[in-house]
């Protein structure tokens, strides 16, 4: 791994904080080359994308090619010695294709809604 991959996710969300919080103490602890972007931080406009397209799932830059959803998970736990065993596991076929419908229209919408609330209630 000689490139920084970059992921995008929301801080002020709950559930995308928790997991996220996880993911870059390991990685910074053992000094993987990942860098966590809050889109509610300055660094939103590198990625090209409006606030409300980033709220709704996970972005990782790899290798110069934005993933979003089970893909960027995918890329991203293969990033990391612990999850690299669950980046394989959900790229089989089959597999991939039935995380990516969960996220794609559960996960991802259910969060995003959740998302929404607490904007409002602000």
């Amino acid at each position: 791994m000689t490139e920084e991959t970059r992921v995008l996710y929301n801080g002020d969300c709950p559930v995308c904080s928790f997991e996220i919080d996880r993911y870059s103490a390991y990685s910074g602890r053992r000094g993987l080359p990942i860098r966590f972007d809050d889109l509610n931080g300055p660094r939103l406009s590198d990625w090209g994308l409006t606030e409300d397209q980033a709220a709704r799932r996970l972005y990782v830059l790899h290798d110069g090619e934005v993933r979003s959803g089970i893909d960027g998970f995918i890329v991203l736990w293969r990033q990391m010695p612990r999850t690299r065993w669950l980046g394989r596991i959900v790229a089989l076929p089959g597999v991939r294709q039935v995380a990516s419908v969960l996220y794609d229209y559960a996960a991802a919408p259910l969060i995003y809604r959740w998302h929404l609330r607490r904007q409002a209630r602000a």
